[in-house]
């Protein structure tokens, strides 16, 4: 008997194949692969969580050297609800992304910027802080929208992403007017001691920092520019992105994230 349906499996099984390689998200879907990351997690008790303890409010070292912070509150508050301990490991920035990829830590926690550029290698997990660009005003300012600041000056950072909505706003405001300062703190100021300057475009941490430092200054409007911080975790954890997200989802609704902005933005100077 002639095998003549040879020829076509082998077309089939080579179509099959290059979809798979070409889409993994498919290919992880139909072929789901072991999670060994979460199996190595639960046989040590210890979750592996990678940071740059040089960022405070969410990472910093204290007195004593230890890492502290609203990310080092975070991964013990996740941890435990899987019954966990929590090993802090402290990487240059830089090398967070690697230090995932490598198996050096099982997941950073690290106020890491959403990038969709690298989810073809690593997973992240939905946001639980946005650090985007707001608008601020001083506290008695009538200003409630960001329609209403046509003919106003704002204080942006010189090249950064509050310059860039700036001069997306005056495309639709042309009368708006920008200031540029070399940080958002001196945005800040500027905001607070000069008539001239009516508001401020800052990161949302920049927006934190001031009004737990007791600044008279409030936001205005949602984020204009989104800039979310997640956990990054192995493209292979599957099981464990499943977990962090219940986890995430748990703290979220027992205001628990929350908490965590209000105590440890209160500590800043």
């Amino acid at each position: 008997m002639k095998r003549w349906w040879w020829p076509a499996a082998l077309a089939v099984l080579i179509v099959i194949a290059l979809v798979l390689l070409v889409d993994r998200e498919e290919a992880l879907r139909l072929f789901p692969a072991r999670d060994w990351t979460w199996q190595a997690m639960q046989s040590r008790g210890v979750w592996r969580v990678g940071l740059d303890p040089s960022f405070p409010p969410f990472e910093q070292l204290n007195e004593a050297g230890h890492p502290v912070g609203f990310d080092v509150d975070l991964a013990h508050r996740l941890a435990e609800q899987w019954n966990m301990e929590v090993e802090i490991v402290a990487i240059g920035f830089d090398s967070l992304f690697d230090a995932v990829r490598t198996g050096q830590v099982d997941s950073v926690v690290s106020a890491y910027p959403y990038d969709p550029r690298l989810t073809r290698d690593v997973r992240f997990s939905t946001p639980y802080f946005d650090a985007g660009i707001r608008l601020a005003v001083r506290a008695d300012s009538p200003l409630q929208e960001v329609s209403e600041l046509a003919g106003q000056t704002v204080a942006v950072e010189w090249g950064s992403m509050s310059d860039m909505v700036g001069r997306r706003l005056q495309r639709e405001l042309p009368t708006l007017q920008l200031a540029q300062y070399a940080t958002p703190a001196e945005s800040v100021q500027a905001l607070l001691n000069d008539p001239a300057v009516s508001a401020a475009l800052v990161d949302n941490v920049t927006l934190r920092q001031a009004e737990a430092s007791g600044l008279p200054l409030k936001a205005v409007g949602p984020v204009l520019e989104s800039n979310p911080y997640v956990i990054v975790m192995p493209r292979t954890g599957r099981l464990l992105q499943e977990r962090v997200e219940e986890a995430l989802q748990t703290l979220r609704e027992r205001g628990t994230l929350d908490a965590l902005e209000q105590t440890w933005f209160a500590t800043m100077p």
